[in-house]
């Protein structure tokens, strides 16, 4: 495996690579553009990478599926940090386009629902076609496939194109969150204001199946910030959960719950406990009365007690 080499969602100029060079240890590392999500993910994989950034969620449209579903399937993989990024988009174009020039637009789909409203007021007969990544659309605006880009400013020097409208956003303080995957190893000891991220699939389906899953975290004070449903593949109805809830696995609450789970469940995949990007210990939202470590152990000792005679 090579440990000096990370990859990321490319080519170069996407958000992506941004976020990644936010990273400290980024600065040590080679930085190796790939052409998808799957192709970054499987560079971990294979030993190419010792690990990957990809976006894996957005403020405006919610979970980047790509992502969750190529760390629901195959060899797993676990998440060890995360960043979030603003993001604003500008119109890339060729030095000399106006905006009256312009027919056919291009960006990574997760970009369109965040630069509709704009497209609509100001593009209303521009076609808009899927590129692989943001910055691959400024590659094919280049190349003359296209004749406009939704991407970051800082790509238009990259391409040698032109940001021709800046600031655009339908959506005021819209975010990404990327997160740093690698190959399964311990998690990193618990910070206080950490996430832990599980993949859940239901066992038989049933009413209220979904709401017995859930009270696994609610009885033990376990926030949820985020549940996704996926398909699994195996037909129409059948589905798996990405669940993000507040808290590290070494947390006895969490740790509980997720046991819980693993007795209901027949599979459960952790895919990492790790700090939560922008929060810092003393925002943490103190926790319900009976959900501390304390608790959980004082609770153990007098059953124990019981147990042994000694009440």
């Amino acid at each position: 495996m090579s440990a000096t080499r990370y990859a990321y969602l490319g080519p170069e100029g996407t958000f992506t690579e941004v976020a990644l060079r936010t990273l400290p240890e980024a600065a040590t590392r080679e930085l190796v553009p790939m052409v998808s999500v799957p192709a970054a993910l499987d560079a971990v994989r294979n030993g190419a990478a010792a690990a990957a950034l990809v976006p894996i969620e957005n403020s405006v449209e919610g979970g980047i599926t790509a992502t969750l579903d190529e760390l629901t399937t195959g060899e797993p993989l676990m998440i060890y940090r995360e960043v979030l990024l603003s993001i604003t988009f500008a119109l890339l174009v060729r030095p000399g386009t106006e905006l009256s020039d312009i027919k056919s637009v291009t960006a990574h789909p997760a970009a369109q629902p965040q630069v509709r409203n704009w497209m609509a007021a100001n593009l209303p007969d521009a076609v808009w076609e899927s590129a692989a990544s943001n910055a691959d659309g400024a590659r094919l605006v280049q190349e003359g496939r296209y004749d406009a880009a939704f991407a970051g400013e800082f790509a238009a020097a990259t391409y040698g194109l032109e940001p021709l409208v800046t600031e655009i956003h339908d959506a005021e303080n819209a975010q990404t969150r990327f997160v740093l995957v690698g190959r399964p190893a311990r998690p990193a000891a618990p910070t206080g204001a950490d996430k832990t991220s599980v993949v859940i699939w239901l066992g038989e389906d049933h009413p209220g199946a979904l709401l017995e899953l859930l009270q696994e975290f609610a009885v033990r004070g376990v926030n949820l910030m985020l549940i996704q449903s996926r398909p699994t593949g195996a037909g129409i109805g059948n589905y798996c959960f990405a669940v993000d809830a507040e808290g590290h696995i070494a947390d006895r609450r969490v740790g509980e719950a997720l046991m819980g789970l693993k007795r209901m469940c027949p599979k459960v995949r952790f895919l990492g406990s790790y700090p939560r990007a922008g929060v810092a210990v003393q925002d943490v939202r103190p926790l319900r009365a009976g959900t501390s470590d304390t608790e959980f152990t004082e609770a153990s000792d007098w059953l124990a007690r019981n147990l042994d005679g000694r009440g």
